[in-house]
């Protein structure tokens, strides 16, 4: 354990803590407070912004539980939804249900999410801190790498990470940023600004019902047809109580590698900036005003999430070799990237945001 330097002021940095038992690492400067569950996929639980006192991120009335504590009343492919507390959750192999790749299963959004990480403390001074993040996940040979950073003076994480192929084989995967937002943040609303031109919606799902956009269609970004044939627009998020859908689709041919969705009401935003040749697809899940009966959200959640992924649609991996988008890396191969989230105060809208995190209004 490395405590990090005592310091009330500036960038500050500390693993003195834990979750239910889980180790958590809390970064944190004037403007912005990260907190992040090493035990269980380095899950970024809270970024909350402190001019407004706002955690972006959603959170769950299951709370934050411990994947290595209690036991199931029965064996599950989906341990994922057991756990599920909301937040930010980095996906790797397998994105989506159960599925199968040369011998190994994989449960829902498998397998790097709910497994316990390895993390070292690496900067800690006024100016920045920083915190490195690894792990081996036990069914596949990989090795993922991360590292997060924050600076004075900046409401932005910089996240770095890399993913290399330790097997004598290639091997397939998906990878994804599972980022839920939620409640207050959406209490009024949002609107998405983004640089895409498609959206999809994925086809008919069992117990996916009522639908925001009509099943199975293809539209250009951001009108699309509801269920009865009326346009409604996509980037537009309903205040919370107004509507009760659920829905799953997919923002498609981005032009650049960013989005930014904000709460006009209030003037504050939470924007990403990532690399869409590597990110190609935002994975667009919305389950609004409290939809969804029984297991696993017992008509009590109310979140957008909006997710860069490398592949899609949430079929798991064997779909994403199917349709040709998931990853293939070589035997040693690595692959590296760089993304931030930034959050913000502003009016109008978005028009980028900036791999270092700038934000700028049209």
């Amino acid at each position: 354990m490395s405590l990090g330097k005592m310091r009330n002021h500036g960038c500050r940095i500390s693993d003195a803590w834990r979750v239910d038992g889980m180790q958590t690492v809390i970064l944190e400067n004037e403007l912005l407070r990260v907190v992040v569950l090493v035990d269980k996929g380095t899950d970024i639980v809270e970024f909350r912004y402190k001019p407004k006192d706002l955690d972006f991120l959603l959170s769950t009335p299951n709370g934050l539980r411990n994947p290595n504590k209690g036991v199931l009343s029965s064996p599950t492919d989906g341990p994922f939804l057991d756990y599920y507390s909301g937040g930010w959750n980095d996906i790797l192999p397998n994105g989506g249900p159960f599925s199968k790749y040369k011998g190994a299963e994989f449960g829902q959004h498998g397998e790097i999410s709910l497994i316990p990480w390895e993390y070292a403390i690496i900067e800690d001074t006024e100016q920045s801190v920083a915190v490195k993040f690894w792990v081996r996940p036990i069914r596949t040979p990989f090795f993922v790498e991360k590292t997060m950073q924050m600076n004075k003076g900046e409401a932005v994480l910089h996240i770095d990470e890399q993913v290399t192929n330790e097997a004598g084989e290639s091997m397939h995967f998906m990878w994804g940023q599972h980022i839920a937002l939620g409640r207050p943040f959406l209490d009024a609303g949002a609107v998405i600004d983004v640089p895409a031109k498609r959206l999809l919606v994925n086809p008919p799902m069992p117990n996916y019902e009522p639908r925001l956009y009509a099943p199975g269609t293809a539209h250009e970004w951001s009108l699309a047809k509801n269920p009865t044939g009326q346009t409604v627009d996509a980037n537009r998020v309903p205040a919370f109580g107004e509507v009760q859908a659920q829905e799953m689709a997919y923002i498609t041919e981005l032009t650049e590698g960013w989005y930014a969705i904000t709460n006009q009401h209030e003037k504050v935003g939470f924007g990403v900036s990532f690399d869409h040749t590597l990110y190609k697809y935002i994975w667009y899940w919305q389950q609004l005003g409290n939809v969804g009966g029984g297991y696993p959200w017992w008509s009590r959640l109310h979140t957008v999430a909006l997710e860069p992924w490398t592949s899609y649609p949430t079929g798991g991996l064997s779909e994403a070799i199917a349709n040709n988008t998931a990853v293939l890396l070589e035997p040693g191969e690595t692959l590296s990237t760089s993304m931030c989230a930034v959050a913000f105060s502003g009016e109008g809208r978005v028009v980028s945001v900036s791999p270092t995190g700038t934000v700028r209004f049209g």
